[in-house]
Protein backbone atom coordinates (compact mmCIF):
# COMPACT_ATOMS: atom_id res chain seq x y z
CA UNK A 1 0.00 0.00 0.00
CA UNK A 2 1.36 3.60 -1.32
CA UNK A 3 1.67 5.83 2.08
CA UNK A 4 -0.16 8.77 0.50
CA UNK A 5 -4.25 8.55 0.32
CA UNK A 6 -6.49 8.58 -2.04
CA UNK A 7 -8.22 11.75 -2.18
CA UNK A 8 -11.85 12.92 -2.99
CA UNK A 9 -12.52 14.78 -5.86
CA UNK A 10 -15.64 17.14 -5.22
CA UNK A 11 -17.36 19.61 -7.70
CA UNK A 12 -17.49 23.34 -6.32
CA UNK A 13 -20.57 25.38 -7.67
CA UNK A 14 -19.21 28.09 -5.85
CA UNK A 15 -15.78 28.25 -8.10
CA UNK A 16 -17.73 27.17 -11.16
CA UNK A 17 -20.03 29.14 -13.24
CA UNK A 18 -22.64 28.84 -15.82
CA UNK A 19 -21.39 26.17 -18.26
CA UNK A 20 -18.31 25.74 -16.41
CA UNK A 21 -17.77 22.89 -13.55
CA UNK A 22 -15.01 23.23 -10.90
CA UNK A 23 -13.58 19.75 -9.33
CA UNK A 24 -11.45 19.96 -6.12
CA UNK A 25 -8.56 17.56 -5.93
CA UNK A 26 -8.46 17.89 -2.29
CA UNK A 27 -4.77 16.94 -1.63
CA UNK A 28 -4.81 19.38 0.99
CA UNK A 29 -6.13 16.30 3.17
CA UNK A 30 -3.40 13.98 2.51
CA UNK A 31 -2.00 13.19 6.27
CA UNK A 32 1.20 15.65 6.42
CA UNK A 33 -1.19 18.22 4.68
CA UNK A 34 -0.32 18.11 1.34
CA UNK A 35 -0.07 16.50 -2.40
CA UNK A 36 3.88 15.66 -1.40
CA UNK A 37 3.37 12.99 -0.03
CA UNK A 38 2.43 11.30 -3.14
CA UNK A 39 6.04 11.45 -4.64
CA UNK A 40 7.58 11.92 -1.19
CA UNK A 41 6.63 8.68 -0.05
CA UNK A 42 7.51 7.01 -3.39
CA UNK A 43 10.40 8.20 -3.26
CA UNK A 44 11.21 7.15 0.47
CA UNK A 45 10.17 3.28 -0.12
CA UNK A 46 12.07 3.31 -3.09
CA UNK A 47 14.99 3.98 -0.75
CA UNK A 48 14.18 2.03 2.27
CA UNK A 49 13.63 -0.67 -0.22
CA UNK A 50 17.67 -0.59 -1.82
CA UNK A 51 18.47 -0.23 1.87
CA UNK A 52 19.00 3.42 3.31
CA UNK A 53 18.69 3.70 6.92
CA UNK A 54 18.26 7.53 7.07
CA UNK A 55 16.42 9.95 4.82
CA UNK A 56 17.66 13.56 4.53
CA UNK A 57 15.28 16.14 3.54
CA UNK A 58 16.05 19.98 2.61
CA UNK A 59 12.65 21.49 3.00
CA UNK A 60 10.97 24.02 5.44
CA UNK A 61 7.53 22.60 4.50
CA UNK A 62 5.08 20.72 3.15
CA UNK A 63 8.32 17.99 1.66
CA UNK A 64 9.79 18.16 4.53
CA UNK A 65 7.07 17.17 7.07
CA UNK A 66 6.41 14.53 3.88
CA UNK A 67 9.66 12.82 4.63
CA UNK A 68 9.14 13.15 8.28
CA UNK A 69 5.97 11.01 7.87
CA UNK A 70 6.76 8.94 5.69
CA UNK A 71 10.24 8.20 8.07
CA UNK A 72 8.27 7.41 10.83
CA UNK A 73 5.79 4.94 8.86
CA UNK A 74 8.82 3.27 7.39
CA UNK A 75 10.70 3.09 10.91
CA UNK A 76 13.73 5.18 9.25
CA UNK A 77 15.04 8.37 11.30
CA UNK A 78 14.60 11.64 9.09
CA UNK A 79 17.02 14.96 9.13
CA UNK A 80 15.22 18.21 7.57
CA UNK A 81 17.67 20.85 6.93
CA UNK A 82 15.78 24.05 7.22
CA UNK A 83 16.50 27.82 6.29
CA UNK A 84 16.32 30.31 8.52
CA UNK A 85 12.76 31.74 7.51
CA UNK A 86 10.80 28.52 8.58
CA UNK A 87 8.11 29.27 10.54
CA UNK A 88 8.45 28.36 14.14
CA UNK A 89 4.95 26.32 13.09
CA UNK A 90 6.54 23.91 10.41
CA UNK A 91 9.48 23.45 12.64
CA UNK A 92 7.19 22.26 15.53
CA UNK A 93 5.68 20.02 13.06
CA UNK A 94 8.24 18.53 11.77
CA UNK A 95 9.93 18.16 15.37
CA UNK A 96 6.11 16.45 16.16
CA UNK A 97 6.82 13.60 13.59
CA UNK A 98 10.02 12.46 15.06
CA UNK A 99 12.21 14.53 12.63
CA UNK A 100 15.85 16.06 13.72
CA UNK A 101 15.71 19.62 12.30
CA UNK A 102 18.95 21.66 11.50
CA UNK A 103 18.75 25.65 10.73
CA UNK A 104 21.00 26.89 7.86
CA UNK A 105 21.21 29.60 5.71
CA UNK A 106 18.37 32.12 4.99
CA UNK A 107 17.33 30.40 1.97
CA UNK A 108 16.56 26.81 0.83
CA UNK A 109 19.27 26.80 -1.85
CA UNK A 110 21.38 27.42 1.30
CA UNK A 111 19.70 24.92 3.06
CA UNK A 112 20.00 22.22 0.46
CA UNK A 113 23.93 22.68 0.58
CA UNK A 114 24.08 21.38 4.28
CA UNK A 115 22.18 18.66 3.84
CA UNK A 116 24.12 17.43 0.82
CA UNK A 117 27.20 17.46 3.13
CA UNK A 118 24.71 15.24 5.78
CA UNK A 119 24.42 12.10 2.88
CA UNK A 120 26.53 9.28 3.93
CA UNK A 121 26.87 5.75 2.28
CA UNK A 122 23.66 4.81 4.23
CA UNK A 123 21.77 7.58 3.82
CA UNK A 124 19.13 9.26 1.08
CA UNK A 125 18.55 12.58 0.04
CA UNK A 126 14.79 13.20 -0.89
CA UNK A 127 14.32 16.43 -3.37
CA UNK A 128 11.38 18.24 -2.23
CA UNK A 129 10.67 18.77 -6.50
CA UNK A 130 13.81 17.57 -8.82
CA UNK A 131 13.62 13.83 -9.07
CA UNK A 132 11.39 11.52 -11.27
CA UNK A 133 10.31 9.52 -8.49
CA UNK A 134 8.49 12.42 -7.13
CA UNK A 135 7.19 13.18 -10.16
CA UNK A 136 6.02 9.51 -10.95
CA UNK A 137 4.46 9.57 -7.26
CA UNK A 138 2.39 13.18 -8.19
CA UNK A 139 1.40 11.40 -11.35
CA UNK A 140 -1.13 9.34 -9.15
CA UNK A 141 -3.44 11.90 -8.50
CA UNK A 142 -4.75 12.83 -12.06
CA UNK A 143 -4.82 8.42 -12.59
CA UNK A 144 -7.34 9.17 -9.34
CA UNK A 145 -8.84 12.01 -10.60
CA UNK A 146 -9.51 10.57 -14.00
CA UNK A 147 -11.54 6.86 -11.93
CA UNK A 148 -13.29 9.63 -10.00
CA UNK A 149 -15.00 12.62 -12.51
CA UNK A 150 -14.85 13.55 -16.11
CA UNK A 151 -12.48 14.78 -18.63
CA UNK A 152 -11.14 18.03 -17.74
CA UNK A 153 -10.82 20.95 -20.28
CA UNK A 154 -8.23 21.79 -17.86
CA UNK A 155 -5.91 21.95 -15.12
CA UNK A 156 -4.89 24.61 -12.63
CA UNK A 157 -2.38 23.86 -10.14
CA UNK A 158 0.57 26.17 -8.57
CA UNK A 159 4.03 25.55 -9.18
CA UNK A 160 6.83 26.44 -6.86
CA UNK A 161 9.93 24.15 -7.93
CA UNK A 162 7.88 22.63 -10.75
CA UNK A 163 7.63 19.05 -9.35
CA UNK A 164 3.68 19.32 -9.39
CA UNK A 165 3.72 20.57 -12.89
CA UNK A 166 5.97 17.33 -13.46
CA UNK A 167 3.82 15.21 -12.26
CA UNK A 168 0.20 16.73 -13.26
CA UNK A 169 1.79 16.34 -17.12
CA UNK A 170 3.24 12.84 -16.75
CA UNK A 171 -0.03 11.97 -15.14
CA UNK A 172 -2.14 13.76 -18.01
CA UNK A 173 0.37 11.83 -20.80
CA UNK A 174 -0.31 8.84 -19.02
CA UNK A 175 -4.12 9.03 -19.33
CA UNK A 176 -3.93 10.14 -23.09
CA UNK A 177 -5.08 13.23 -22.20
CA UNK A 178 -2.22 15.47 -24.05
CA UNK A 179 -4.57 17.88 -25.40
CA UNK A 180 -5.84 19.21 -21.80
CA UNK A 181 -3.85 22.67 -20.93
CA UNK A 182 -2.61 22.89 -17.69
CA UNK A 183 -2.32 26.41 -16.00
CA UNK A 184 0.22 26.97 -13.73
CA UNK A 185 0.19 29.23 -11.67
CA UNK A 186 2.85 31.61 -9.73
CA UNK A 187 2.59 34.53 -7.26
CA UNK A 188 4.47 37.89 -8.78
CA UNK A 189 7.45 37.46 -5.56
CA UNK A 190 7.94 33.74 -6.66
CA UNK A 191 8.07 33.21 -10.50
CA UNK A 192 10.79 31.04 -11.61
CA UNK A 193 8.72 29.12 -14.19
CA UNK A 194 7.50 32.28 -15.40
CA UNK A 195 11.10 33.73 -15.48
CA UNK A 196 12.21 30.36 -17.62
CA UNK A 197 9.80 30.42 -19.85
CA UNK A 198 10.91 33.81 -21.10
CA UNK A 199 14.53 33.05 -21.03
CA UNK A 200 14.01 29.38 -22.62
CA UNK A 201 15.95 27.65 -19.91
CA UNK A 202 15.64 27.77 -16.38
CA UNK A 203 17.36 30.75 -14.63
CA UNK A 204 17.50 32.00 -11.25
CA UNK A 205 15.43 35.02 -10.07
CA UNK A 206 17.79 36.44 -7.11
CA UNK A 207 15.13 36.63 -4.06
CA UNK A 208 11.91 35.49 -3.68
CA UNK A 209 9.55 38.41 -2.13
CA UNK A 210 6.35 36.59 -2.04
CA UNK A 211 4.50 35.68 0.88
CA UNK A 212 3.83 32.34 -0.74
CA UNK A 213 7.18 30.80 0.56
CA UNK A 214 6.35 27.27 -0.52
CA UNK A 215 6.50 28.48 -4.24
CA UNK A 216 9.78 29.76 -3.26
CA UNK A 217 12.54 28.01 -5.50
CA UNK A 218 14.72 30.57 -7.20
CA UNK A 219 15.40 28.20 -10.24
CA UNK A 220 12.69 25.74 -11.47
CA UNK A 221 13.72 22.12 -12.49
CA UNK A 222 14.54 21.06 -16.14
CA UNK A 223 11.50 19.16 -16.10
CA UNK A 224 9.26 21.76 -15.90
CA UNK A 225 10.61 23.80 -18.74
CA UNK A 226 10.71 20.07 -20.76
CA UNK A 227 6.48 20.44 -19.63
CA UNK A 228 6.18 23.65 -21.13
CA UNK A 229 7.47 22.51 -23.93
CA UNK A 230 5.99 19.26 -24.61
CA UNK A 231 2.80 20.52 -23.17
CA UNK A 232 0.21 22.76 -23.40
CA UNK A 233 1.42 25.05 -20.50
CA UNK A 234 0.41 28.23 -19.27
CA UNK A 235 2.19 30.64 -17.26
CA UNK A 236 0.08 32.77 -15.15
CA UNK A 237 0.50 34.86 -12.25
CA UNK A 238 -1.47 36.25 -9.39
CA UNK A 239 -0.17 39.16 -6.78
CA UNK A 240 0.32 38.08 -2.77
CA UNK A 241 -3.00 39.80 -2.31
CA UNK A 242 -4.93 37.99 -4.30
CA UNK A 243 -3.57 34.68 -3.41
CA UNK A 244 -4.24 35.59 0.57
CA UNK A 245 -7.57 36.55 -0.57
CA UNK A 246 -8.47 33.20 -2.28
CA UNK A 247 -7.14 30.90 0.50
CA UNK A 248 -9.37 33.14 3.31
CA UNK A 249 -12.17 32.72 0.85
CA UNK A 250 -11.65 28.90 1.03
CA UNK A 251 -11.83 28.69 4.41
CA UNK A 252 -15.07 30.42 4.25
CA UNK A 253 -16.58 28.45 1.14
CA UNK A 254 -15.40 24.76 1.72
CA UNK A 255 -13.74 25.10 5.20
CA UNK A 256 -10.36 23.43 4.51
CA UNK A 257 -7.02 26.23 5.40
CA UNK A 258 -4.59 26.23 2.67
CA UNK A 259 -1.83 28.22 2.43
CA UNK A 260 -1.49 31.05 0.04
CA UNK A 261 1.21 28.94 -2.10
CA UNK A 262 -2.30 26.86 -2.84
CA UNK A 263 -4.39 30.29 -2.99
CA UNK A 264 -2.46 31.50 -5.85
CA UNK A 265 -4.32 28.52 -7.82
CA UNK A 266 -7.66 29.33 -6.66
CA UNK A 267 -7.24 32.91 -7.45
CA UNK A 268 -7.45 32.03 -11.02
CA UNK A 269 -10.56 30.62 -10.28
CA UNK A 270 -12.10 33.39 -8.51
CA UNK A 271 -15.29 34.89 -9.73
CA UNK A 272 -14.39 38.58 -9.68
CA UNK A 273 -10.92 38.11 -11.35
CA UNK A 274 -10.05 38.08 -14.75
CA UNK A 275 -10.92 34.87 -16.58
CA UNK A 276 -8.10 32.87 -18.33
CA UNK A 277 -8.83 32.56 -22.15
CA UNK A 278 -8.53 28.39 -21.16
CA UNK A 279 -10.87 28.55 -18.63
CA UNK A 280 -13.43 30.86 -20.80
CA UNK A 281 -13.57 27.31 -22.80
CA UNK A 282 -13.46 24.68 -20.74
CA UNK A 283 -16.76 23.14 -19.54
CA UNK A 284 -14.81 21.02 -17.02
CA UNK A 285 -12.07 22.12 -14.68
CA UNK A 286 -9.95 20.26 -12.51
CA UNK A 287 -8.08 22.25 -9.57
CA UNK A 288 -5.30 20.83 -7.39
CA UNK A 289 -6.13 21.75 -4.01
CA UNK A 290 -2.66 21.41 -3.11
CA UNK A 291 -2.61 21.85 0.57
CA UNK A 292 0.42 23.66 2.92
CA UNK A 293 0.85 22.20 6.23
CA UNK A 294 2.08 25.89 7.47
CA UNK A 295 -1.16 26.90 7.29
CA UNK A 296 -3.16 27.64 10.63
CA UNK A 297 -5.47 29.82 12.77
CA UNK A 298 -3.01 32.38 13.71
CA UNK A 299 -1.37 32.66 10.39
CA UNK A 300 -4.61 33.03 8.87
CA UNK A 301 -5.45 36.13 11.16
CA UNK A 302 -2.01 37.37 9.72
CA UNK A 303 -2.50 37.02 6.07
CA UNK A 304 -6.06 38.61 6.42
CA UNK A 305 -4.79 41.72 8.40
CA UNK A 306 -2.18 42.00 5.07
CA UNK A 307 -4.55 41.54 2.66
CA UNK A 308 -6.94 43.85 4.18
CA UNK A 309 -9.53 41.44 4.57
CA UNK A 310 -11.79 40.21 7.19
CA UNK A 311 -10.38 36.93 8.97
CA UNK A 312 -12.58 34.06 8.45
CA UNK A 313 -11.45 32.36 11.38
CA UNK A 314 -11.91 34.04 14.57
CA UNK A 315 -11.05 30.74 17.46
CA UNK A 316 -8.84 28.85 17.81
Amino acid sequence: MPLHIETPLIESPLLGAPGRRVWLKMEALQPPGSFKLRGVGLACEHHARRGARRLVSSSGGNAGLAVAWSGRALGLPVTVVVPQTTPQRALQALRDLGAEVQVHGASWQEAHSAALALITADAALIHPFDDPLLWQGHASLIAEAARQGPKPGAVVLSVGGGGLLAGVVRGLQEQGWHDVPVLAVETEGAASFRAATLAGQTVDIGAITSRATSLGARRVCEQALRCWREHPVHSVLVSDAQAIAASLRFVDQHRVVVEPACGASLAVLAPQGPLHPVLARSHEVLAIVCGGATAGVEMMREWAAEAGVAAPVTSS
